[in-house]
């Protein structure tokens, strides 16, 4: 068996995660979390929240997960929110084209930047065959599939929404209100940790690829004239970078550099990008991840999204594939003009100057009373078409006439009429739109990550046994009570010391089935670092056996000092430190 044959054994044996709704046949594309994964979940999620909102004095908020249609009209992604799609005409199955391609295609790890036709014409050049019934594939087109959930909010079907397929579009919408949140001062940043949902075409690789899924996405407000990051506090992180120039290279890999190196030599463009980069060094490191099996790499200059300056995908290796389970990009002020585009509102913020500037200002006062009569209807549009044109080039009403286009139309206006004028005035500052800097987790593809990673076996007492190394802090459980034997009042008091344990604030389980070694084995298994077991001697002079999952260690520590002493463990002790 595979690590991820293995996983998945263990995932839904011990309640990790598993296929949803199974009664009725399951749903591909769809996992719940059991009870050891929904606690490693919340333990990673509160991890992100510690490092990306608490320590950097960050906001929080939690948007709906259906918004309406002009949400995704803005953002664009009802127009560019697409997968590449092939249905065999044999058996009617349908595939994601580009994943067809890169099982297939040796040399060829990321498809999706190509062109539909491009696809096509490799699978063709291939013979790539449909993986369910084998037929060949060879001349058959490749289509976009928008990967939208659609839906309707209210009765009938007058306000059409969709279920969201990224968190952060809840965030910039809200952008208006937060400014006054934060005082009308950049930086700032926002953050959500929720749903998003996908409707894709063939969800695959248990935890990887699925349709309904968590993201952790902060949203970093910048003035890019004049905030700059704190890069003095990551300068020395070291980061395994596979730049753009090495992916294009033929003998190019991973290079280690540090943040400051990098930013310096111009690997990373953005600062702002790498500074998040390296901060989330700690991030990974602390939740279990595998620096070993762990690389930022570049986006391509045809992967990249057209508004982005710089990306970077923090990617884990996986049963032999890189998988992306983290963007870094820099979004530039695409998002916010585009809202404030189509929904008319302030997406702005104002930028006082140093002090007051006298600048020339480009005019026009149109004389409505012949725009009217000339131009009907289209009259207002053409005064703010006008102005517009004023603002952006005075040099166009040099002439007699000035010509503006109106949805397609051109409509050619005396200057005379226009009431054009360069004035002087004195500003005290500007309106700008704020650029955004975005770090977004895929939470789910981290879990998995951290279980694969963290997944092994060796050999105890002559047996074999498997266990997740899972970090204290990380792990769902803290502390398993045991009681050596369920008679002579032992497991009434480890019920009762369980019980203590957990209103010390711990996460712990109780176990009194099967021997001590069967139930070290289960712990073990989920990851559970600590063990406690009430024996004879317990009754006898207060102490209890504490065990370490790593090592198979064990101490005696007194029951009046158990708490503090598993804190300390939990913050990085050792048992012979106690």
């Amino acid at each position: 068996m595979t690590e991820l044959d293995d996983l998945a054994e263990l995932a839904k044996r011990r309640g990790f995660f598993f296929p949803s709704n199974e009664a009725y046949g399951g749903t591909a594309g769809f996992y719940t979390y059991g009870p050891e994964g929904a606690a490693l979940k919340r333990n990673l999620e509160d991890t992100w929240r510690d490092i990306f909102v608490r320590e950097e004095g960050h906001m929080e908020l939690e948007a709906p997960t259906v918004m309406p249609e002009a949400v995704f009209e803005a953002s664009g992604h009802l127009d560019g929110f697409d997968d590449m799609i092939i249905e065999c005409v044999e058996c009617g199955s349908t595939h994601r084209a580009d994943h067809l391609v890169e099982d297939a295609v040796e040399d060829i790890e990321d498809a999706e930047a190509y062109d539909p036709e491009a696809v096509a014409e490799l699978i063709a050049d291939h013979g790539i065959e449909c993986p369910s019934c084998g037929a060949p594939l060879a001349d058959t087109d490749v289509e976009e599939f928008n990967l939208m959930f659609g839906t309707n909010i209210g009765p009938g079907s007058s306000s059409p929404g969709y279920l969201r397929p990224e968190t952060a579009q809840g965030i910039f919408v809200e952008f208006p209100r937060l400014k006054e949140y934060a005082r009308n001062q950049l930086p700032f940043g926002v953050a959500q940790i929720g749903r998003a949902y996908r409707n894709e075409i063939s969800p695959r690789r248990a935890l990887v690829r699925v349709r309904e899924f968590t993201q952790a996405e902060l949203e970093h407000f910048i003035d890019p004239e004049t905030d700059e990051p704190p890069l003095e506090r990551v300068a020395d992180v070291e980061v395994p970078l596979y730049s753009a120039e090495a992916q294009n290279a033929d003998d190019g890999g991973v290079e280690a550099y540090t943040v400051g190196e990098a930013v310096e030599e111009g690997v990373i463009g953005s600062e702002w990008v790498a500074y998040y980069l390296g901060r989330a060094m700690d991030f990974y490191e602390r939740i279990g991840i595998d620096m070993e099996r762990f690389r930022y790499r570049q986006h391509l200059t045809g992967e990249r999204a057209h508004y982005a300056a710089d990306c970077w995908d923090a990617e884990t290796e996986l049963g032999g594939n890189w998988v992306e389970v983290t963007g870094f990009a820099y979004r530039s002020d695409y998002d916010l003009s585009k809202h404030g585009e189509y929904s008319g509102e302030d997406f702005t913020l104002f930028r006082q100057y140093d002090e007051p500037k006298t600048v020339e200002r480009a005019t026009v006062d149109p004389d409505m009373s012949y725009l009217g009569p000339e131009f009907g209807g289209a009259a207002g549009d053409v005064a703010d078409a006008l102005a517009a044109l004023a603002g952006r080039d005075r040099s166009a009403f040099d002439g007699e006439e000035v010509t503006v286009e109106v949805d397609g139309e051109s409509y050619t206006v005396p200057v005379e009429k226009t009431g054009f004028s360069v004035e002087e005035q004195t500003e005290a500052g500007e309106h700008i739109t704020p650029h955004v800097v975005e770090p977004s987790f895929g939470v789910g593809r981290l879990v998995y990550s951290v279980l694969i990673h963290r997944h092994g076996t060796d050999e105890v007492d002559g047996e074999q046994r498997a266990f997740l190394d899972l970090p204290a802090d990380i792990a769902p459980t803290t502390v398993a009570v045991f009681p050596l034997m369920t008679k002579d009042g032992l497991d009434d008091r480890a019920e009762e010391l369980a019980h203590e344990l957990r209103e010390s604030g711990f996460e712990v389980a109780y176990d009194d089935t099967g021997n001590i070694g069967r139930r070290y084995r289960r712990q073990d298994e989920v990851g559970t670092p600590y063990c406690v077991t009430v024996d004879y001697e317990t009754l006898e002079d207060g102490t209890v056996t504490v065990r370490e999952r790593d090592s198979t260690d064990q101490t005696r520590v007194a029951v009046e000092d158990l708490s503090d002493a598993l804190r300390r463990l939990v913050s990085g002790a050792t048992l012979a430190e106690l």
